[in-house]
Parts: structure tokens; C-alpha cells; sequence
């Protein structure tokens, strides 16, 4: 099994090649995703949530108010920390159950936002970083996903810089192209990462 971390910045273009390398046959483990469904309605993770923040976190549909609890700890480094502790431990207990249930010659992806940020690069074999220029990402945030500039550049402020995500990286994607360079370099990076689970 060879264990890659996926990250880069918001923006960059990630979830595009995590996609791409699922479609290859990589068996991707998505920590925002899994993030989500372990504070889904009904979850421990959920209850644990309302109880460390109120009822007010929740949404009329009895969903987290995820903007709700966003606002409440984005500059409030003891409320963020709480948070974590309810989230981190039941993300870190989900991804092992789907790493152990991987096949023992797969590519495991992590796509990990924060990689660089919490200090993770040494948990996996292989580190891939998606780069893209600012400009970039400022565009795709503006454009795609609806956000102010003012809340996009706060956004990008708060993550590692490019300089430090490339600085862990064994392998890095330039997205600051089309769509079809992307695909190419992401295609080639597969046949690596293939080849090195076969042999290992």
C-alpha cells in the first residue's frame, strides 16, 4: 500500500486531481468529506458538537449550521481548538477503517486541505501538492464558488503559503494551466505512484 497526501491551497484546484486519480483507481480518503458525515444528524459526533456550542449551531433541518460554527471559531483560537477535539478523533478513527479496508497493493490518497498546516507531510509515503498562482485561485474563488475577494483573500491568508506547501512536496501539480495540462501531469503522476505501490 503506498500512502499519498494530497493538498494545496484553496482554490488550487485539488478535488479536480483527486478526482482524476480516483478515476485511475486510487482509493481516495477525503478528510473534509469524512468531516461531514461524522457530525451528520444522528451522529455522537453531532451530539457532541451541540453540546460543546448550543442548539443555535443547528439548522432548522436538525443539519450543522456549518457557516454558524465557521463564524464562531474562525478568530477564536480555544473555540476552534474544541471544535477539533470533537472533530479530529473521529475523522483520524474513520479514515484508518478505510485505509484498513483498502486493498493491500492500492494507492491511498488523503486529500488533506491542511496537510502542510497541521504538520502531517511524515504520515505518508508520498506528498503531492496542487500549485497554482494566487491570481488563480482568487479567480476560481470569485467565479466558481460565489465568495467576496475580501473573503477569499482571508481565506488564503490563513493557509500555509505556496513556498511552504512546495517546500514538503515530493511531487507537484502546476495547475496554472488548462484543464487538459492538468490531466497530462495528473496521468503521468499516476503511472509513478502505480508503479511504486506494485513494487513496494
Amino acid at each position: 500500500m503506498l500512502k499519498v497526501g494530497l493538498t494545496g491551497g484553496i482554490g488550487s484546484g485539488k478535488s479536480e486531481v483527486s478526482a482524476r486519480l480516483s478515476g485511475h483507481g486510487a482509493v481516495v480518503i477525503d478528510a473534509d468529506r469524512i468531516a461531514r458525515e461524522v457530525v451528520e444528524p444522528g451522529t455522537p459526533g453531532l451530539a457532541a458538537v451541540v453540546r460543546e456550542f448550543g442548539d443555535g449551531v443547528l439548522l432548522p433541518s436538525g443539519e450543522l449550521d456549518r457557516a454558524k460554527v465557521g463564524s464562531i471559531v474562525f478568530n477564536d483560537a480555544d473555540r476552534l481548538a474544541a471544535l477539533n477535539a470533537i472533530v479530529h478523533p473521529l475523522v483520524g478513527e474513520r479514515m484508518q477503517e478505510l485505509m484498513d479496508a483498502a486493498p493491500r497493493d492500492a494507492v491511498v490518497v488523503y486529500d488533506v486541505p491542511l496537510l502542510v498546516e497541521n504538520g502531517l507531510a511524515g504520515m505518508y509515503d508520498v506528498v503531492v501538492v496542487v500549485d497554482a498562482p494566487e491570481e488563480a485561485q482568487l479567480d476560481r474563488l470569485t467565479s466558481r464558488r460565489g465568495m467576496t475577494e475580501a473573503d477569499a483573500r482571508a481565506r488564503m491568508a490563513n493557509q500555509a503559503s505556496r513556498d511552504e506547501r512546495r517546500a514538503v512536496a515530493d511531487h507537484v501539480i502546476d495547475n496554472s494551466g488548462d484543464l487538459g495540462t492538468l490531466h497530462a501531469q495528473v496521468d503521468a503522476l499516476w503511472e509513478t505512484l502505480a508503479a511504486r505501490a506494485a513494487g513496494g
